[in-house]
């Protein structure tokens, strides 16, 4: 079964970056199986009701604005697949969660940065997915829940955001980690690799830090959906951690 991932996007400009992370990136695809789909849910599309992309190209959008040149002549040209599109859509109706399709919208970098790192020739079909701040953290769960049968598809489940991701907390010339920031995603593993839903679920009240760490939670709700997805075997393992200008998290986690 393949499992499915949580990928940090960091800044836009991780496309361009050469280190530790991004060199998992780039050798993701030698060390796991190539899947027939990718279904990725990315922080920086938010929608009232969860919203199923059903494109045949994507284009891509530069949601982004004040970073290098080469930032805005870089595109994502992945296909999209309508049959999965419906498919998705039938598996949420099935678990009563409302969704409705787009036929419009285009890659935004949450989702093109990380996919252009790990499968850079954009081969694959893509189904991109919105995500919504104002359900709850066991909605947001029960959403990753409903998909779980497409990785016995060999379809590869993504969501992209960020678990500590305050950018007004951000020291662009720090070079160490903020013990904040550390304490947080120590508390976080901690109950991921328990899958202890619980306590997760409740993160707000009972993390060190959250609301440094999580100001705001759409950069969040993307893990949560990524484990949902796993919740079959119920396995975390955490693949990278490491951090940006103090506190902005680069990690990877693994679902099985």
């Amino acid at each position: 079964m393949m499992p499915s991932y949580f990928f940090a996007h960091g800044a836009p400009s991780l496309v361009l970056e050469e280190h530790a992370y991004t060199d998992l990136l780039k050798n993701f695809a030698s060390h796991t199986t190539k899947p027939k789909a990718i279904v990725i849910f990315s922080a920086h599309w938010e929608e009232p009701v969860q919203t199923v992309s059903a494109v045949d190209l994507y284009s891509t959008i530069y949601d982004f604005g004040g970073f290098q040149d080469d930032l805005y002549r870089m595109t994502y040209p992945a296909p999209g697949d309508r049959s999965l599109s419906d498919q998705i859509q039938s598996l949420f109706t099935e678990h009563g969660i409302p969704s409705r399709l787009n036929e419009e919208r285009g890659l935004d970098h949450g989702s093109w940065a990380v996919l252009k790192l790990v499968y850079p020739d954009a081969d694959i079909p893509v189904v991109a997915l919105s995500v919504n701040r104002y359900l709850t953290n066991e909605q947001q769960y029960e959403i990753g829940k409903a998909l779980s049968e497409l990785r016995e598809q060999d379809v590869l489940i993504i969501g992209s955001g960020g678990t500590v991701h305050n950018l007004r907390s951000v020291n662009w010339r720090a070079e160490g980690v903020d013990e904040w920031a550390g304490a947080f995603d120590g508390w976080l593993q901690s109950k991921l690799e328990a899958w202890d839903t619980e306590s997760l679920f409740k993160y707000r009240e009972l993390a060190p830090h959250a609301q440094m760490a999580v100001p705001t939670s759409e950069h969040f709700i993307p893990l949560l959906i990524a484990m949902g997805a796993g919740d079959a075997n119920r396995q975390a393992t955490l693949l990278h951690r490491s951090y940006q200008y103090g506190n902005l998290s680069l990690s990877c986690w693994q679902f099985n």
